[in-house]
Order: structure tokens, then C-alpha cells, then sequence
């Protein structure tokens, strides 16, 4: 299952998956990101693979990879936060491959990553 994260900045989209994550998690991710693309021409997002993670089936990785490449130059900023040594080694092997800035934070390190992602963040439109 994937969880939208709540209390970020605007524009900035948090998303936390929980317990094994599949294809069908991704159906509340894209609109979050899609209304946040409404606003903003580009976003940033903070994705958090906790404790609570336990894996991807074979369709929510798919579907994890074709989220950035859906949107390849929407994302500012990503920040990554895992303790998992495969989705550690998978974000440094890929992350060349991403445009933007990516950073990859430890669990313990993951007020820092949403200070970071959030840091410097413009202000978007102003509301009517």
C-alpha cells in the first residue's frame, strides 16, 4: 500500500509505502502528483520505504519506475528515505538517470530529507 504523506509544503508530494506495495497502490499517487503539477511546473517529492515497507511485487516496481518516467522533467528535488539495501543500491545505480536533484536519506535522517526537499521551495500562484 502506498500512503499520501500529509503536513508538506506546498509542492511539495509525499508518498510512504507501506507493507508490500503493488501496481494498484500508484491509483492515489498520480492524481496527488497530478493536481500538484496543476499548480506548479515542477514539484518535489519525498518517498519514504520505512520499517513498515516489506517489498514491491513485480508490477509496483514497474509501476515505481514509470511514475518518473511519466513526468521526466516535472521533479525538482527527490528525497529518498529507506534503510532497504536493494531500493539503496537500485536509487544510486539509477539516480544519474533522473533529472533534477536526488538524494537518498537512511530512516533515521528523515527530517533532514524534508527539510532538504523542501528547502529554497518558491511560492507558488497566489489564490483569488
Amino acid at each position: 500500500m502506498i500512503e499520501l504523506i500529509q503536513g508538506l509544503p506546498e509542492g511539495v508530494v509525499g508518498i510512504e509505502a507501506v507493507g508490500q506495495v503493488t501496481s494498484d497502490d500508484y491509483a492515489a499517487v498520480t492524481p496527488a502528483i497530478e493536481e500538484a503539477l496543476d499548480v506548479r511546473d515542477k514539484i518535489r517529492l519525498i518517498h519514504v520505504l520505512g520499517d513498515r515497507f516489506s517489498g514491491y511485487s513485480a508490477g509496483g516496481m514497474w509501476k515505481d519506475g514509470k511514475l518518473g518516467l511519466s513526468h521526466p522533467l516535472s521533479f525538482e528535488r527527490i528525497a529518498v528515505v529507506t534503510d532497504h539495501d536493494g531500493v539503496r543500491t537500485l536509487v544510486k545505480g539509477a539516480g544519474w538517470s533522473v533529472p533534477g536533484e536526488m538524494r537518498l536519506f537512511s530512516n533515521a535522517e528523515h527530517d533532514e530529507a524534508v527539510t532538504w526537499v523542501s528547502a529554497d521551495l518558491e511560492q507558488g500562484p497566489e489564490s483569488p
